[in-house]
């Protein structure tokens, strides 16, 4: 999200996203922005979203499968994010929880679930249509997570539960995080130059 810091705390930027200060060697930024919210109802739909869909992905893929899901789709949602706004700060968890949304969409589909009785796919499509009537909604990060968490989910879910299936989730995780990071850093470099 945009500007608009709901809690008059200004000390939030120094955390939020924007080119020119991953640009100037703050990169960490990618990061700490899915961390901060501006304002309280920020927090509070990010908040319920993830536990509701945390209640049911979680205990389907385990902890640390929903935790690499999570924190690659924050990455990949920064870099939808600088694509779409760079020059806005940015912050909050929608990325990842659109991240984690998608990915449960995925692999309830691929279980046999329809598209439309997923319940989390419908939901993203309806917030998705609502981003461009909401002021300072980062419409970049929300579609960046959900591409992210879309893809990790998908091949954790066609690798299977075995040892290797596991560590391809982990490995795909990772590299979507690592991509994510680094193709966000070389666009700020590019936006600012």
């Amino acid at each position: 999200n945009g500007l608009n810091d709901g809690f008059g705390n200004t000390r939030l930027y120094h955390y939020a996203q924007t080119a020119f200060y991953v640009d100037h060697g703050q990169s960490w930024r990618l990061l700490t922005a899915g961390f901060i919210h501006f304002g309280i109802a920020h927090i509070a739909f990010n908040m319920l979203a993830l536990y509701i869909i945390g209640m049911v992905l979680e205990p389907a893929i385990g902890p640390w499968r929903f935790a690499a899901i999570y924190f690659a789709s924050l990455l990949a949602g920064s870099l939808g994010a600088m694509l779409a706004n760079p020059f806005v700060y940015s912050g909050g968890a929608s990325g990842a929880v659109f991240g984690i949304g998608a990915a449960a969409t995925v692999i309830m589909t691929r279980r046999g679930v329809r598209f439309w009785d997923t319940g989390f796919g419908p939901l993203l499509l309806i917030n998705l249509v609502f981003d461009y009537f909401i002021p300072n909604v980062s419409i970049g990060d929300h579609v960046g997570g959900m591409i992210g968490g879309a893809l990790i989910g998908l091949v954790m879910v066609q690798a299977g539960r075995s040892r290797v299936g596991t560590a391809m989730g982990y490995l795909v995780a990772v590299v979507v995080a690592v991509i994510s990071f680094a193709a966000a850093v070389v666009l700020a470099h590019a936006k600012i130059t």
